[in-house]
Parts: structure tokens; C-alpha cells; sequence
């Protein structure tokens, strides 16, 4: 193993100092940020009863703790997530499959993806409602239509992408179209393919945040909207900050498999 030389020494050690100072900062801002907020509603500064505090907001996480309800919509939430980003990884990357294998039909369809896509889709949750009921597969339903069409589209272009070269190098051993998407098209765009996924898993919790919305009777986005109505803001305001922390570690996971396999070529 080769010895590291002093300047690489003190390269690591400046590059370390940062992390833990850019680390440090992070922490200070969210601290401070709490520390404002519970201050200001302690001096009148803002209304308790409107804007909660953090101390309101602990007390009623530890009360619902207690009976359990916190833990059933906080999964309920996650469930739902999990379940639409699945669908959507999924059925994004065999239809941007098959769009390779069928120009014709990519060449049909894709004007028709575009336009999906640019919908805004809370403009179809009524209707997800109307023909599907008021249950959970029109929240997965909304949840998947929000990126899959991005979805199919970004990998489709990915593959379509991929050096020209090393498909003459399949087909000049007489490789099939198969050989190529297996040995060439997906290993070339997994790199691609993660970071799509790092993007939709935010994407799927927005979605079924939509659908909790307008089709939910469980899951902290109707919390959110109950808690509103009856005007019970702590719910509102802890469900927002569960949604920050679930984003957050959800984030973190697809990252760290991005870090660990988003570099295959």
C-alpha cells in the first residue's frame, strides 16, 4: 500500500474540517430555527394557537405515541409510498424498455408521454376519485401517475443515449437485440437509472400526500387536512415535520445506493 504523501495528508484533513463544519452549521440552523420559533410563541410573538410551538407539537406527538395513532398514519403514509415507488421504477423501466425494442411505437407514444407528464396531476385526483372510489389504490393511483411519465421518458432517453459504438461491437459478433439491452443498454444507464430513482422517491411521498388529500381516511396527509378543518394545527404542523424527517431519511436511503452502485458502468 502506498504511503500518503503529507500534501494528500493535509488535503484528507482540510476535506474532513469541512465536512464536520458544514456538518456543525446544519445543525446550528436547525436548532436555531426551533429555538426562534418556540421563543417567539412564548412571548406572544406569534400566535400558539396558529403557528403551534415545538414544545405543543412534542406534547401532542407523545400523546398520539401513546395510543398508538402516530405510528399507524406515519405508516399508512410510508406503506403507500413504498408501494407507488415501486410501481413506479418499475413500470417506468419496462416501458422505457419497450419503447426501445418498438421505435414505431416510441415514435407514436412519445408526444402523448410528454403531455402526461406536463399535466398537472392534481388535476386528475377527482376523477382518480370518481372512477375508483375513495380508498387507497386512487392514493397509489394519483401517487404513480405524478412521475411516471418523467419516468418512462428519462430512461427512454437514456437508452437511446448510449455509445452507438458498443452496439456495432454486439452486432458485429452477431449479437440480437437482446444481447445488446442486457450486455449494453441497461448496465450502461444503471447510473442513470438510481438517479431517477433518488428523484421519484420524493415524488411518490408527494403524490400520496395528493391522494391523503382527497381520498384518505388514515396517513399524515389526512392529518394534515383534518387538523385544519377542525382546526387542531399542532396535527398539522407535526405532520409536516414527519414529512421533512420521513423525505429526509428516504432521501438519505436512495442516496446511499446511489453512492453504492450509481458508478457502474
Amino acid at each position: 500500500m502506498d504511503k500518503i504523501s503529507p500534501i494528500q495528508q493535509k488535503f484528507i484533513s482540510n476535506h474532513q474540517k469541512r465536512k464536520r463544519f458544514v456538518l456543525c452549521l446544519r445543525f446550528l440552523i436547525l436548532i436555531l430555527f426551533f429555538a426562534s420559533w418556540e421563543l417567539s410563541a412564548r412571548i406572544g410573538f406569534l400566535d400558539s394557537f396558529i403557528f403551534s410551538s415545538p414544545s405543543r407539537i412534542l406534547r401532542c406527538m407523545a400523546q398520539m405515541a401513546s395510543d398508538g395513532s402516530l405510528f399507524y398514519h406515519t405508516g399508512v403514509t410510508i406503506a403507500e409510498t413504498i408501494i407507488s415507488f415501486f410501481l413506479i421504477t418499475v413500470i417506468g423501466i419496462l416501458f422505457a424498455i419497450l419503447l426501445w425494442l418498438n421505435q414505431s411505437l416510441s415514435e407514436i407514444l412519445e408526444p402523448y408521454l410528454v403531455v402526461l407528464n406536463s399535466l398537472p396531476k392534481t388535476a386528475l385526483a377527482p376523477v382518480l376519485i370518481v372512477w375508483l372510489g375513495n380508498n387507497i389504490k386512487t392514493i397509489i393511483v394519483a401517487a404513480v401517475s405524478v412521475a411516471v411519465f418523467g419516468t418512462i421518458l428519462t430512461i427512454y432517453t437514456g437508452f437511446q443515449s448510449v455509445d452507438p459504438e458498443k452496439i456495432k461491437l454486439i452486432y458485429t459478433f452477431r449479437g440480437t437485440k437482446k444481447d445488446i439491452l442486457y450486455k449494453v443498454i441497461l448496465p450502461s444507464t444503471v447510473p442513470l437509472i438510481i438517479s431517477t430513482m433518488k428523484v421519484n422517491i420524493g415524488l411518490s411521498l408527494v403524490g400520496v400526500i395528493i391522494g391523503e388529500f382527497l381520498a384518505a381516511n388514515a396517513g399524515l396527509g389526512y392529518l394534515i387536512i383534518y387538523g385544519s378543518q377542525v382546526f387542531k394545527l399542532d396535527w398539522v404542523l407535526m405532520s409536516i415535520l414527519i414529512l421533512c424527517l420521513l423525505a429526509g431519511i428516504l432521501y438519505l436511503l436512495t442516496g446511499s445506493l446511489e453512492k453504492r452502485y450509481g458508478k457502474i458502468k
